[in-house]
């Protein structure tokens, strides 16, 4: 896993897409805490949701 500061991430932020697209764990730290990990989107992100899935968040 690599472990990245915001300033880094800013910096070099083309370089952490690609690496994620690749399957690499990318995180970004506040000082010495993580809190974002960076991942590639799936191409069942952008499939439908099933009828009883969606049923979850209809609110009518």
């Amino acid at each position: 896993m690599a472990v990245f500061t915001v300033h880094e991430a800013k910096t070099h932020l083309s370089r952490l897409i690609q690496q994620a697209l690749n399957g690499e764990d990318v995180v970004i730290a506040r000082g010495s805490k993580p809190v974002v990990r960076l991942t590639a989107v799936t191409d069942a992100f952008f499939e439908p949701l099933p009828d009883d899935e969606l049923r979850h968040w209809d609110n009518g």
